[in-house]
């Protein structure tokens, strides 16, 4: 019988033959998990920020890698992850679907939606981490954002592109500004993203409740991660939302977003970081805690070819204190920050919001030309008012300036109480401003100040509407454009009768 000698390694060659090197390195095993965290083994060619999804159903990204292992962040803590389960590399990093079928929706990190409504058909899949626009993409911020809220559109205005921290204690109305500024923008093309993280979904469900009611809810998108998510969820939930908002900037829309809010977003991070053994820095946070919300807040702007995201970030406080870590990091990121005080929320003044630690990097620039005109000594009259109240409090007598300055400032402050979900037209707002910069309120009471207002900005609208147009179309007020008005505001105060 003839014995034939095989060369086996022209076998394995021949089999082999087709064969990438890439396909040997797609699979490895679990060798550790716990809290939503777990190791594997043999993805030796794998990725930072990766997606690895497993046999079991669950997936995740991975967040170091290791000489011999890499550790992955789970997405699901409700679909179990057992050792020696296979996970298999996906070759990609974590993209979302989007769409302009999001607009209305309710979704996840993944896009999934949770409103019980259809599905979503993508238009493209996207990568959450993106390169920041640089300069020369950008255009100065010099368009208007109205929120219709009179003290920030007055005293802290913010502009298309801009990025305004919202910072306060728990329960200051934080989260009520940024709603009556989404609700503010109907009719106005303005898209907007709400992103919670870290909420019970009681609150979310009165949000959307909220913005459904005012018919607002078809011109925004909210995603949602909530506290009894994964903690990667809620880490990367305001970059999806960051990257829904760039879908729609890219086609020449302007934008708002919303982060609400960043401190438990910093929360989620510090716990990742803890949990992946990063030495812990101050209070507890890793060193790169800066670069987390710097990387996300830099994306906004305003782009030189038609477009703009505008980002209101959140952030709670404790004890009214703003020099902790997470929000001082904020306060230098953004280009300004609406300070909601505790002491004002209790006094009945809504918004809180205190003008003395309150500012906006931006500006006049982000101002229609009628309402710098009315508002030009507010802020000064409004400094001079809360001294002079904080001396007349040791019972001291005060001379004729200072009374009638501190009568002054009263009535500015009652002029700029706002009950939530009202909100007001620039036009409006210049009109109510224009009779405390003339001194048509100095002889109303205070407790009629905003009743007076009101009913002048109805009775210019619908007996002068050609002045209240003239104002709309030029958003200017002109010398004789202002001259009728005093004439106006005269005829008006004859007929005023107050509301008791």
């Amino acid at each position: 019988m003839e014995i034939k000698n095989t060369d086996l390694v022209s076998l394995f060659e021949k089999a082999l033959k087709g064969v990438s090197q890439e396909q040997f390195d797609q699979i490895g095993i679990v060798v550790k998990v716990g809290d939503n965290i777990c190791s594997v083994h043999g993805l030796a060619d794998a990725v930072y920020g990766e997606l690895i999804v497993f046999d079991g159903g669950n997936s995740g990204i991975i967040f170091n890698l290791d000489e011999d292992a890499v550790a992955i962040f789970l997405f699901d803590s409700n679909i179990p992850v057992a050792e020696l389960e296979v996970a298999r590399r996906t070759g990609h990093v974590f993209k979302i679907p989007v769409s302009t079928e999001l607009l209305g929706r309710v979704v996840d990190v993944k896009g999934n939606v949770l409103d019980g409504l259809k599905p979503i058909h993508a238009q493209e899949m996207r990568s959450i981490e993106t390169v920041v626009p640089q300069i020369i993409e950008r255009s100065p911020v010099n368009e208007s954002l109205e929120t219709g809220i009179l003290s920030i559109d007055a005293l802290v205005p913010i502009g298309k592109g801009q990025r305004e921290l919202i910072i306060g204690n728990r329960n200051t109305g934080k989260t009520t500004v940024v709603l009556d500024t989404i609700i503010h923008q109907k009719g106005k093309d303005v898209i907007c993203v709400y992103v919670s993280i870290g909420q019970r979904q009681a609150n979310l469900a009165n949000i959307i409740q909220i913005l459904e009611q005012n018919g607002a809810l078809e011109y925004t998108v909210i995603v949602s991660a909530d506290s009894s998510e994964a903690v990667l969820n809620q880490y990367l939930a305001p970059y999806v939302g960051c990257t829904i908002g760039e879908f729609f900037r890219d086609q020449k829309k302007d934008v708002l977003i919303v982060y609400d809010d960043l401190s438990n977003h910093a929360i989620a991070f510090r716990e990742m970081s803890l949990l992946l053994r990063r030495a812990p820095g101050r209070e507890a946070y890793p060193g790169d805690v800066f670069y987390l919300h710097s990387r996300l807040l830099e994306r906004a702007g305003k782009m030189y070819d038609g477009g703009s995201l505008t980002a209101l970030p959140i952030v709670q406080i404790q004890s009214d204190d703003i020099t902790a870590y997470i929000p001082t990091n904020l306060i230098s990121i953004t280009d300004g920050q609406i300070f909601l005080d505790t002491r004002l929320f209790n006094q009945g003044i809504r918004p809180a919001v205190n003008i003395e630690l309150s500012v906006s990097r931006v500006g006049g620039a982000a101002q229609t030309a009628a309402i710098k005109k009315v508002t030009k000594a507010l802020r000064l009259e409004l400094a001079q008012y809360n001294e002079l109240l904080d001396f007349a409090q040791f019972g001291t007598e005060l001379d004729e300036v200072s009374r009638n300055k501190l009568a002054r400032g009263e009535r500015a402050v009652a002029l700029l109480k706002q009950e939530s979900g009202v909100t007001y037209s620039f036009v409006e707002q210049s009109l109510m401003l224009f009779l405390l910069k003339e001194n048509f309120l100095d002889a109303i009471a205070t407790k009629h100040v905003r009743d007076f207002a009101l009913q002048f900005v109805s009775y210019v609208h619908n007996v002068y509407k050609d002045l209240y147009m003239v104002i709309q179309d030029t958003q200017d007020i002109p010398d004789d454009i202002k001259d009728h008005l005093i004439v106006v505001a005269k005829e008006f105060t004859t007929v005023f009768v107050p509301r008791d």
